[in-house]
C-alpha cells in the first residue's frame, strides 16, 4: 500500500504547491495523493504529473497520508524523490 511507500521513502516532500514545483524541476519519481482532498487543489498537482510523465498513486485518507509523512496533519498530496 502507498502509506508504506511514503513512510520508507528516503526523501519526500508533503504539500501541492511543493510537490507541482519538484515536479517542474524533474525531482519526482512517484506522486501520492490523498482521495478526500479538494478536487481543485489535486487537479493542479495531477496536471502536472501527467505533464512529467510521473505515476500517480491515490490513498483514501489525507490524515493518514499526513501520518505516514509523519506530521500532526492531513496532507493532499506527497512526492516521492528520486
Amino acid at each position: 500500500m502507498s502509506y508504506e511507500k511514503v513512510a520508507q521513502a528516503k526523501q519526500i516532500i508533503v504539500g501541492t504547491k511543493q510537490t507541482v514545483r519538484a515536479l517542474k524541476d524533474g525531482k519526482v519519481h512517484e506522486i501520492v495523493i490523498a482521495e478526500d482532498a479538494d478536487a481543485a487543489i489535486i487537479e493542479k498537482v495531477l496536471e502536472a504529473a501527467k505533464e512529467a510523465n510521473v505515476p500517480v498513486c491515490k490513498v483514501d485518507s489525507m490524515k493518514k497520508l499526513g501520518k505516514a509523512c509523519k506530521i500532526d496533519v492531513g496532507a493532499a498530496a506527497v512526492a516521492i524523490i528520486r
